[in-house]
C-alpha cells in the first residue's frame, strides 16, 4: 500500500509496473532511477523549481564528508525515539536524501524498519536521492501540495524546508510525530565571519505551532574545520547565502583556504493535536 496520492484528482495511486495509477486512470511513469513525478505543470513558477543542480551536487558532495555527522545521529536517535516499528516516515523536502538515507538505515538495524517516503520539489535533487537509498520511495512535489495521502503518516521530518503546518497535519495520523531541524542562532558563524562586514545571528522562532503540542527541543552544537577550499565553497553553495551575497563577499570567500566555524542546530519534535 503506497501513500502516494493523484495530483490531479487527489484520489490515492498505486504502483502497477513501472508506473503510478489513481482510481481515475490518471498515470505517473517511474524515472529509471526509481522516483515519479507528482509535481503538475500548473504548480510550478519555474521550469526547473527548487534547488538547481549546483546546489544539490555541493550539499552532496559536502554530506559525504560526514560534517554534519553530528546532526545525523541525533535525528536517527529521534526519529528511532519517535516512530513506531512498521510505521509510515515522510521526509518532507528530502534534498538529496543524505538524512532520509541514513535515518532509514538506522530504524531498520535497530529493528524498527519503516516505510519511509521522501517528497522534495527539485527534481535534479530526487533523482540523486533515489539513486542513493533503495530502501525508501521518492516522488517529486511541492511540501505545500504534498502528494500524500491524509492521515497516512506515523511520523514526518523536514530538514531546513519550509514549514507548511497545514499540510503536515493534513497528512499525520491522529498522535503522529513530527520532527523539524532548523538552524541555531550561531550556526555558520565563522563564515559569516570571514566574508560579511556586518555578520549577525540566525533568529529562532517560538517554537509553538498551531494544532501540535510541543514535545522538546534537543541541540546539537559543535565545530567543523575545513582545509579544502572547494568544501567551504560547497558549504557556501549549499545554503541561502550563495544567492543573497554580493561580489565583493564572493571574492573573500574565494580567496579562503581553510575556515573553521561552528554549526548548531536544533531538533524539534512534535505531536499532532487530536
Amino acid at each position: 500500500m503506497s501513500i502516494w496520492n493523484c495530483p490531479v484528482c487527489g484520489g490515492d495511486a498505486e504502483r502497477c509496473a513501472r508506473s503510478l495509477v489513481c482510481g481515475k486512470g490518471h498515470t505517473f511513469d517511474y524515472a529509471r532511477s526509481g522516483y515519479v513525478n507528482l509535481l503538475p505543470v500548473n504548480r510550478k513558477r519555474t521550469k526547473d523549481p527548487g534547488d538547481n543542480a549546483l546546489m544539490v551536487q555541493a550539499r552532496r558532495s559536502f554530506l559525504s564528508k560526514d560534517y554534519y555527522k553530528p546532526l545525523s545521529d541525533q535525528l536517527c536517535e529521534v526519529m528511532n525515539r519517535l516512530c513506531p516499528a512498521e510505521g509510515v516516515l515522510l521526509d518532507a523536502g528530502c534534498g538529496e536524501g543524505y538524512y532520509t538515507k541514513n535515518v532509514a538505515e538506522a530504524l531498520a538495524a535497530s529493528g524498527k524498519p519503516a516505510a519511509v517516503y521522501g517528497v522534495d520539489i527539485a527534481k535534479c535533487a530526487v533523482d540523486a536521492a533515489a539513486k542513493s537509498c533503495k530502501s525508501a520511495e521518492f516522488a517529486v512535489g511541492s511540501i505545500f501540495h504534498l502528494p500524500v495521502s491524509g492521515e497516512s503518516c506515523d511520523a514526518l521530518m523536514s530538514l531546513f524546508a519550509p514549514y507548511c503546518g497545514g499540510e503536515f497535519q493534513r497528512v499525520l495520523k491522529p498522535k503522529g510525530k513530527m520532527v523539524l531541524v532548523i538552524p541555531g542562532t550561531m550556526h555558520l558563524m565563522g563564515l559569516k565571519e570571514a566574508i560579511y562586514d556586518t555578520p549577525y545571528a540566525n533568529e529562532v522562532q517560538n517554537y509553538e505551532l498551531e494544532g501540535f503540542v510541543f514535545l522538546g527541543a534537543e541541540r546539537v552544537d559543535g565545530e567543523i574545520f575545513l582545509k579544502d577550499p572547494e568544501d567551504i565553497r560547497n558549504l557556501f553553495s549549499m545554503t541561502p547565502y550563495y544567492y543573497k551575497t554580493g561580489r565583493e563577499e564572493h571574492r573573500r570567500l574565494e580567496e579562503l583556504t581553510e575556515l573553521r566555524t561552528q554549526i548548531s542546530f536544533e531538533v524539534l519534535q512534535y505531536e499532532k493535536e487530536v
